[in-house]
């Protein structure tokens, strides 16, 4: 055999060999609510979402973060927040936060397995030095904004000292060309680009984290129009913001179908924390809003969707999972191994792919810095240590032109401890820490081991070098 003909065979190997890992497409919803989805609540009008959802896996314990920065922390590393200082909130757009650089991004492990990487939509894990950005952390093209919120058709964002400037990038260019246009629609024409202009013969690992159905409260007006028999506002176009999602989502798997992707694909679509109530989101039946350590803040609507892959579909996975694990299933999806053995996360391909048990048994809701708060989950059992948060009651659906409030529970005060049996009592009315001490004081030791490995929150004080009249009026690196 001549050289050549050697040389053929081994690239047509290489070239096989990568076509047949699965194309993943990892769709995160920002502060959207358990009872926010139409296979939950018929109110609600995603009908691309339910879809997806009936013909795939509903994930009914995928666990997230409280906030935003420290779930996409824990889809991007693998490691719980606690771990990587981003445990106490999410990153303001002044502060000098971000994932550590030390550690291997999702999209920079996937890369040395062949994948080609691209991301559109909101970061929102620093942005202060140009190497915390998306196209320093493996992925090949980035269009989206670094901050936590901003207008959805100016895509202005404003500090908290009431500083203004644009926030959007294509790749590391300030991109201006959006002004007016919905950021759903932005992100939609983008991704059906990337995957339009995809070389089929390589895997694609597109991470399309939506600013949908952040605040402010913003939507085309034909959406809110779908919902002219909710009265209250906020809820209305909350549901809009929804129903645009969700047409996004149907217009990119569409393009997905048309490319010839669709056939060797895993689609997760995630939300990055429980929804806000106290904005216009419902988590019922769960107990708790965004930004608390309740269910309600902290169980993630999420499925998973794929025509080839699953070996079982079209029933609801009640297996434990949490954000963290996502990196290392990915991997293994791909044809790696996890080479990091301080990671959090655990590979749930087996749970996912087959249908096997969950991997998982305990997790950390999260151990706050700024607070004296946290939890943790083992087997069936939730301790609690200290103020869950804000909002902790079991919030309505809205109906009336007014705010009908949540419960009393945000009225009382909470013991040092409290422990719930998740598994039997899923919406938390029953607190066990009276009648079980023995489980607590169990609990609170596992707790305490957890702690040990805690590390310090980043500083999340205001740098005022970030304003951006320093860089030509939009939110730049080059500040730390």
């Amino acid at each position: 055999m001549s050289l050549g003909g050697a040389v053929l065979i081994v690239l047509t190997f290489v070239i096989c060999e990568c076509a047949e890992k699965p194309h993943i497409i990892f769709i995160v919803a920002d502060d959207l609510g358990w009872n926010d989805v139409g296979f939950r609540n018929p109110q609600m009008i995603t009908p691309n979402l339910d879809r997806l959802a009936k013909a795939g896996v509903v994930l009914n314990s995928s666990y997230v973060q409280p906030m935003c920065s420290p779930s996409r922390s824990c889809f991007m590393s693998g490691y719980f927040p606690y771990h990587t200082g981003l445990q106490d909130s999410g990153i303001p757009v002044d502060a000098a936060r971000f994932l550590p650089a030390n550690l291997t991004t999702i999209p920079q492990r996937l890369k040395q397995l062949g994948y080609d990487a691209h991301m559109v939509g909101k970061w929102h894990l620093g942005f202060c030095n140009w190497k915390y950005t998306p196209t320093e952390r493996g992925f090949d093209t980035y269009l989206g904004y670094y901050s936590g919120d901003e207008e959805y058709f100016t895509h202005m964002s404003q500090d908290r000292g009431g500083d203004v400037g644009l926030d959007f990038h294509f790749n590391k260019t300030v991109y201006g060309n959006a002004n007016g246009t919905y950021s759903a629609n932005v992100f939609t024409d983008r991704a059906v680009e990337i995957i339009e202009n995809h070389d089929n013969s390589k895997p694609l690992y597109l991470y399309l984290p939506f600013q949908s159905v952040h605040i402010p409260l913003e939507v085309p007006s034909k959406y809110e129009n779908l919902y002219k028999n909710i009265e209250n506002l906020n809820r209305r176009v909350y549901c809009g913001m929804a129903s645009s999602l969700d047409e996004a989502v149907g217009n990119i798997t569409k393009a997905l179908e048309d490319k010839g992707l669709m056939d060797n694909l895993l689609l997760v679509f995630t939300t990055d924390n429980g929804g806000p109530t106290f904005v216009a989101a419902n988590n019922l039946p769960l107990r708790g809003a965004k930004n608390t350590l309740w269910e309600g803040g902290t169980k993630g609507t999420a499925f998973i969707y794929s025509k080839t892959l699953l070996k079982k579909t079209g029933y609801l996975n009640t297996g434990m999972m949490h954000a963290v694990d996502w990196y290392p299933t990915l991997v293994e999806l791909a044809g790696g191994e996890n080479t990091d053995p301080k990671m959090d996360g655990v590979s749930q391909y087996d749970m996912l792919i087959n249908g096997g048990s969950t991997k998982r048994n305990e997790f950390v809701y999260n151990i706050y810095d700024e607070r004296e708060a946290a939890a943790i989950r083992y087997g069936d059992l939730k301790l609690m240590q200290g103020n869950p948060g804000d909002h902790n009651g079991w919030a309505p659906l809205p109906h009336l032109g007014i705010d009908e409030g949540v419960s009393q529970a945000d009225n009382q005060t909470f013991p040092p401890f409290m422990l719930y049996n998740i598994t039997s009592d899923p919406t938390e009315h029953f607190d066990l820490s009276a009648k079980y001490p023995e489980l607590v004081d169990m609990m609170k030791k596992r707790l305490e081991n957890w702690k040990k490995t805690h590390v310090p929150s980043q500083d999340g004080s205001p740098v005022p070098n970030a304003n951006p009249k320093y860089f030509g009026g939009a939110w730049s690196p080059g500040w730390c």
